[in-house]
């Protein structure tokens, strides 16, 4: 074939049929006849020719594209995630597009008005939270179906994610029935999970009738959870140490960091009755049982996060029936970790 078909316009004269019903099979091939749709099929093996994907959706009413934006696309926890999300789309007949905000709010702003160009039919979003543009979630919630994931934008928005205070209740029950009571190391504040699994920490240190003590940290707004944690800790360590033996962290990415730090310190982490503190994080990120001890920890489920995420998702959008009540009329899912006991506490 000699001539080059780069554009609709090119496969409409070239399989010989108008634009608008050429479009309206890439739209939607079982919209057009089975003749004219034979026809093109064979045009396209000869052609080899392939629609821009965007490009046919910003001609639809409604897209087959569904946005997901998350803080760190290289963060496992994230990775998991999005690859669950873009399987089950997938099988329903969407492309799921991945943007990360990379820790920043103007890339969260820009991810956001891009699915607005592309015209996206849904979106998931792992927002950043207190840094978000509130103002422009509001604003794409209010064209599209929004699932929010990880942390929630406020306490009224459609969520899928971990029940902070159940899984705090489960650690520090049982920190405290093992051992010295814990401390609380926090996160930096770049999201509601920050405040929110602090006041877990604190409600169930009180249903023990014991008193929280949260270790004083430097300000810090970065999502280098590893760096802060371990900077942290060698603070506190040459400032005389951790205010009890016990450290419950408000991720295993900030234990890390502590772990690293007390190995550096000669500080023995573990609960072998000679070593000098216990350590307990909270995700069972994919590394955290290869630290050295391993990371005592509470698992959040990622693919069941991902999962309820994009079917519910997709029952907003109208493509599921609500079987059973599966899911609640405020569209907010807490689902319940479960503990990880290893080496370290």
């Amino acid at each position: 074939m000699d001539r080059q078909i780069k554009t609709m316009e090119d496969f409409s004269e070239f399989v010989g049929l108008s634009r608008p019903t050429v479009s309206k099979y890439f739209n939607d091939p079982t919209s057009v006849r089975k003749k004219t749709r034979d026809a093109i099929e064979a045009a396209i093996k000869q052609s080899g020719f392939r629609p821009n994907i965007f490009a046919v959706n910003l001609n639809r009413r409604r897209t087959n594209i569904l946005g997901v934006i998350v803080p760190n696309s290289t963060d496992p926890f994230y990775m998991a995630l999005t690859r669950r999300i873009e399987h089950i789309a997938n099988q329903a007949g969407f492309l799921a597009f991945v943007l990360s905000s990379d820790g920043k709010p103007e890339m969260e702003e820009r991810a956001i008005e891009t699915f607005k160009s592309m015209n996206v039919a849904g979106a998931i979003i792992a927002p950043l939270g207190v840094q978000s543009h509130h103002q422009k979630l509001t604003s794409l919630g209010e064209s599209i179906p929004l699932v929010y994931v990880d942390s929630p934008l406020d306490g009224s928005s459609s969520f899928v994610g971990t029940d902070n205070r159940q899984s705090f209740k489960l650690m520090v029950d049982y920190l405290c029935r093992s051992g010295a009571p814990p401390c609380y190391f926090g996160m930096p504040p770049v999201n509601n999970n920050a405040l929110a699994r602090q006041h877990a920490y604190e409600e169930a240190m009180q249903q023990l009738k014991m008193d929280p003590v949260i270790v004083p940290t430097a300000p810090n707004a970065s999502w280098d959870f590893e760096k802060f944690g371990y900077d942290e800790t060698l603070r506190i360590l040459g400032e005389g140490g951790f205010p009890t033996k016990t450290v419950l962290c408000a991720n295993d990415r900030v234990a890390f960091g502590v772990i690293a730090a007390a190995f550096q310190s000669g500080v023995k982490v573990g609960r072998e009755p000679d070593s000098d503190l216990r350590v307990a994080g909270h995700d069972d990120h994919p590394l955290s049982r290869y630290t050295c001890p391993p990371l005592t920890t509470v698992a959040q489920n990622y693919n069941e996060i991902g999962r309820l995420a994009i079917e519910l998702l997709l029952f907003k959008l109208g493509e599921t029936e609500n079987d059973d009540q599966a899911f609640p009329a405020d569209e907010r899912i807490l689902l319940s970790a479960e503990i990880m006991l290893r080496g370290s506490a």
